[in-house]
């Protein structure tokens, strides 16, 4: 599997993730069936959040990794925190609580990436660099990003931390192409021309930040998969002719598409199923031409101006 660097770091990880949210409920032969195959896959990064199944995720993913001897060493283990029942803590005592419960539950000393898990209308900087400083300085997180910020956001939170944030995490599949969208239809009074997140896809790569994708098979926020789902059969069709171009499946082809983006993408896959992570991984070493890429984006529905 290809290997990207995350932002300006010099951090190494694999160019497809696991996301690690829906594992809380498995038993332990289900999780270590889906943490091997990624692992086996080419798969180093994990992903995390405080709030995946109340730390429940956390807690069964570390006992996984000792149960299969994973080398901490070779594996980069990413979280976020920042949401709170009914509400968003980005104060510095919620930060630095909150990481002390996550390094507790991976059982590690340190985390490679923490992400500032969506917006928190009451924000602070200041507050947020002084945790990001202690954290540092502690040794308990490498490096820093964010999650679904849009440009001005990040540059508020930028003006104040003494180190540069290097990921954010956006919702982007085949069929959620918003961040495309806008850009594709500059100037134009229809639907799509409609800019809804300030420009963060050239955003993040002039400022060389790592886009994550999320939910990189789903079709808008948690509605379902568009793999195999009718209401997407010209989509479906396409990627199948595709697929069967390439040796491979369309879950193949739905992170490939993805990954010819020139952004240089790391999508997060949160599936449950070891042969859908296999499937996933595969897409590292498949590289869709300019024709098949924007003949699946057209399939999805949209139109070019």
């Amino acid at each position: 599997m290809k290997t990207i660097t995350i932002g300006t770091s010099d951090l190494q990880a694999s160019d497809v993730s696991l996301g690690c949210m829906r594992i809380g409920g498995m038993d332990a032969a289900s999780v270590d069936a889906l943490i091997g195959a990624a692992w086996d896959s080419g798969i180093t990064i994990f992903d995390h959040a405080d709030i995946y199944g109340g730390g429940k995720c956390e807690e069964v993913f570390a006992e996984s990794v000792r149960r299969l001897k994973l080398d901490r060493s070779r594996m980069i283990l990413q979280s976020k925190c920042g949401i709170r029942q009914g509400m968003f803590d980005f104060s510095k005592e919620h930060i630095l609580a909150s990481v002390d419960g996550i390094l507790r539950r991976l059982q590690t000393d340190y985390l490679d990436i923490l992400l500032l898990h969506r917006p928190d209308a009451l924000v602070e900087p200041d507050e947020v660099s002084e945790a990001f400083y202690q954290l540092t300085a502690a040794g308990k997180v490498r490096i820093f990003g964010v999650s679904n910020h849009n440009p001005g956001q990040i540059e508020l939170l930028q003006a104040s931390l003494p180190m540069k944030l290097e990921v954010n995490q956006l919702q982007f599949s085949v069929a959620h192409t918003g961040m495309v969208d806008a850009g594709l239809n500059v100037n134009m009074r229809n639907e799509a021309g409609v800019n809804r997140d300030g420009g963060v896809l050239d955003y993040c790569r002039l400022k060389r930040i790592t886009i994550q994708p999320w939910s990189p098979f789903q079709h808008g926020f948690f509605a379902g998969a568009f793999l195999g789902n009718p209401q997407f059969a010209e989509l479906n069709k396409v990627m199948e002719t595709v697929a069967d171009a390439h040796g491979v499946t369309p879950t193949t082809i739905a992170i490939a598409w993805i990954l010819r983006h020139p952004a240089r993408m790391q999508p997060v896959v949160g599936t449950t199923n070891p042969d859908r992570v296999r499937q996933s991984a595969r897409a590292s070493d498949v590289t869709l031409s300019r024709e098949e890429w924007y003949a699946i984006y057209r399939a999805a529905g949209n139109t070019l101006p």
